[in-house]
Formats: C-alpha cells, sequence, structure tokens
C-alpha cells in the first residue's frame, strides 16, 4: 500500500486551543489522565530533538477511544517534557510505577528456577523485547530518511551475527514474490494498518525502511521498523522456554554489541535508569519484553472463556490474549503472556509467565 494511506489525521478536537472534551465513551488512561492544566501548560510546546508535541501524543487516544493506553512518545524527551500526563499514565498502567522508581533488567537465562510441568498442550513459545537506537527518533517522529538510516545500520549488524544467529535480511520495499509468500507461509511478515499506530505516525513512509531479518533455523529473527525501531524475537515450536530464553539473551546482546561497534557509541539503545528501555508506548517500557506461549486449553476455554480466563491471568501477572492476538478470540489455541515490563527484570517475568502456565495447567487437569 501506498505510504500516504498511513498519514496522520489529527482529531479536529485537537485542532483548537481549548480544551479537547473527552467522550464518556473514551476508555483510555490518557483520558483519565490528561486534565486542562496539562493541556494548558504543554499544548504549544515541542521537544528539542523531534519537535514532538503533546496534540501528536494523545491524538491515538482521541481517535481510537478504545485505546487502552492512548498515547504515544516521540523521543526520549517526550517522557520528561510531557511528564505532567505521562507518569500517572505509567503508574496507573504499570500497577504503581511511581516516577521515583528505577528499573532493574538481567537478562540471564540461567536464573529460572523452573520449567513448564505440561508441555503437550503447548503449541509454541516466543519471547520478544523492543528496542530503539541511541541516536535516532521513535519512528513516531521519524522521518523516512531516519527509518532508512536505521536500516542501512542493522544490515551491518546483521552480518556481523554468527552462529546459530547468523542469517538473511529481507527488506519489504524489494521482497520478491517468493520471499513475501515464504514470510507469509511462517508467519513472519508484518503488515501495516494497526488504527492505534497509524493515528501516531508509526507507518508513515510505508514500506521504507521496513525489514525482517531471520536464521537459517528461523528461531531468532527481528523486525526492522514495524513499530519501534527493532522487535528481537527468539521462538520455536514446543514448550522450551529456556532454550527460547537463552537464545534471546544472546541474541540481543549479539545486537547490542553489534551497534556500539559500528557506530562507536557507547550506548546502542535508548534508555534512562527509571524508565528502562525507552519505546513508542508506554506499555512496552522498561524491558519492553513479552514472554509468551500457544497454550490449548479446551476445559478452560469451553468454561471460562476468553474474558473470564484472562481475568484469572491478570491475578497472576499475566495476560491472555485470542489465537491471533490483541482484540481477538480464542479458536484453538489462545496466548498467555507476561503483562508487566517494568520494575522488575527480564528473568522474573519469564519466570512469571512460566508459573502462570503451569497454575492454569493444573486447572484444566482438574476438569
Amino acid at each position: 500500500m501506498a505510504a500516504e494511506e498511513y498519514t496522520v489525521v489529527m482529531d479536529p478536537r485537537l485542532l483548537g486551543e481549548e480544551f479537547p472534551k473527552i467522550s464518556s465513551n473514551n476508555k483510555s488512561i490518557m483520558g483519565q489522565c490528561l486534565t486542562e492544566k496539562i493541556w494548558k501548560d504543554l499544548k504549544d510546546h515541542k521537544t528539542k530533538t523531534g519537535e514532538w508535541t503533546l496534540r501528536k501524543a494523545i491524538n491515538t487516544g482521541f481517535v481510537n477511544e478504545d485505546s487502552l493506553v492512548g498515547c504515544h512518545a516521540g523521543d526520549l524527551e517526550s517522557y520528561t517534557d510531557f511528564a505532567a500526563l505521562f507518569d500517572p499514565v505509567i503508574e496507573k498502567y504499570h500497577g504503581g510505577y511511581g516516577p521515583d522508581r528505577k528499573h532493574v533488567t538481567d537478562m540471564d537465562a540461567g536464573k529460572l528456577r523452573g520449567d513448564f510441568a505440561e508441555k503437550s498442550n503447548i503449541k509454541s513459545t516466543r519471547i520478544r523485547v523492543a528496542r530503539n537506537l541511541f541516536g535516532f527518533p521513535l519512528n513516531t517522529a521519524g522521518t523516512k530518511e531516519s527509518r532508512l538510516a536505521i536500516e542501512d545500520l542493522m544490515k551491518r549488524v546483521f552480518e556481523t551475527l554468527t552462529g546459530d544467529l547468523a542469517g538473511t535480511y529481507y527488506s519489504l520495499a524489494s521482497l520478491t514474490k517468493e520471499q513475501r509468500q515464504q514470510l507469509v507461509d511462517d508467519h513472519f511478515l508484518f503488515k501495516p494498518g494497526d488504527r492505534f499506530q497509524v493515528a501516531s505516525g508509526y507507518h508513515a513512509f510505508w514500506p521504507a525502511g521496513r525489514g525482517i531479518f531471520h536464521n537459517k533455523d528461523k528461531t531468532f529473527l527481528l523486525w526492522l521498523n514495524e513499530g519501534d525501531h527493532i522487535r528481537i524475537i527468539s521462538m520455536q515450536q514446543g514448550g522450551d522456554v529456556k532454550a527460547v530464553f537463552e537464545r534471546l539473551c544472546r541474541g540481543v546482546k549479539a545486537i547490542e554489541d553489534g551497534i556500539k561497534k559500528i557506530t562507536g557509541n557507547a550506548q546502542a539503545f535508548l534508555c534512562t535508569e527509571h524508565l528502562g528501555m525507552i519505546t513508542c508506548c508506554p506499555s512496552n517500557l522498561g524491558t519492553g519484553l513479552r514472554g509468551s506461549v500457544h497454550i490449548v486449553l479446551p476445559h478452560l476455554f469451553k468454561t471460562m472463556g476468553l474474558k473470564k480466563l484472562d481475568e484469572l491471568a491478570r491475578s497472576l501477572g499475566c495476560q491472555v490474549r485470542g489465537t491471533h492476538g490483541e482484540h481477538t478470540e480464542i479458536v484453538d489455541t489462545c496466548d498467555i503472556s507476561n503483562f508487566h515490563r517494568i520494575g522488575r527484570p527480564e528473568y522474573e517475568l519469564v519466570q512469571n509467565m512460566i508459573d502462570t502456565v503451569n497454575k492454569l495447567n493444573e486447572l484444566e487437569a482438574k476438569k
């Protein structure tokens, strides 16, 4: 599709000087936190690096009144310049993570305490992290040139990968028909058009700078400029979560080392002590990690349904999504993953997912 199809259209309520009326149908966290004072104080401010504005930040929550978070950042400075809005949004979404907290990180797969007790009903395991590169605007505020520069840099980084991490990069702008079909068959090909992201500029200049890298075994992947600059993914069939997490930890370090070596920068990724890894959406701050399994739980599917099953999982620190991800129903499998991203190290979030799956399997066995 043409890039212009994903041009940001601002909600009319945000174009004037008056405080925008928030509809009673708006359930977003942004809608709960935005006040007339915040609007008055910040509506004319632009961030130094990306010229991101409050209007641009909250547009997705006004255009999409069913948005959960309802706001996106355009650069690192968004989280400090618009802290009056982002701080309470982060605190509400991440269960009380206040502005005085410091994020902790630990990608040591050897610290996992346990494994899945029952693996026969686990179809696949997938753990990913989101990262944004130091020295570039976030893609919400990025240009065609910044996306192409990121792609050029990452192509050089991919050439440094060795062993089971080595592989091939496919640019979406130059895919052959056969390559595209293979990526579709492998369920690797991502598409533009998510309305929550479109309203914040994620998909501008599509498909420039977008691409997919995967290793020979198709167990280590990177999505380039799909949303955040990179999504680093480790996955495989079955329930060997330790192998998946161990590969991810090695892969993230290899990518980080490659970026530092090529750029000469001491820092590869956008991050701060307070927020951890900086991401466009506040929901992914901190670790940027989602550890998940596709699992079959026929008894719980039948007796509880998606909503109640998700409520149970959330009480354990995780969430349940439908067969095809967010906003889909359970067809044959569901996706169970960690809900929180910040304030706890990566290995603890993966362990939380393991413990939740084991608890649900116990309930399934009691049918």
